[in-house]
């Protein structure tokens, strides 16, 4: 089947729009590269009050986690929603989960690798 192999697309085919290629983004990105930026305007910006956020229970983990699809791919760490689901059925892990979910939101802070994911792009026979 040849439709499953990959396809490379040049940047310029693979970006076009109305059958033109699309350089906007480019073009903006180098005419502005060496602009001085005031940043005081930010100074106008009104602070909003922290907002405070519940802790994560384990019930409510474990609901959020059911909620997804077995069979999905996994993500950077190679752990599939189904190990996941697996390990979490004892409850010192399970435990230890919350607790890391819990510190990522009392301090604000999301690891790089929370943030990373994979895609594949299958393309579709005739598209």
């Amino acid at each position: 089947m040849g439709w499953v192999n990959k396809c490379k697309l040049s940047t310029i085919k693979a970006i076009k729009y109305n059958n033109q290629p699309c350089l906007t983004l480019n073009s903006t990105f180098n005419t502005i590269l060496n602009c001085h930026v005031n940043i005081r305007i930010l100074d106008e910006v009104e602070c909003k009050p922290k907002m405070f956020w519940n802790p994560f229970s384990k019930e409510e983990f474990k609901c959020a986690i059911d909620n997804y699809n077995s069979s999905s791919t996994p993500g950077p760490d190679k752990l599939s929603w189904n190990h996941l689901k697996t390990i979490l059925k004892q409850d010192k892990c399970l435990n230890n989960i919350v607790n890391i979910a819990n510190a990522c939101i009392n301090l604000g802070y999301w690891l790089s690798h929370f943030k990373k994911s994979s895609t594949v792009v299958i393309p579709k026979p005739n598209k």
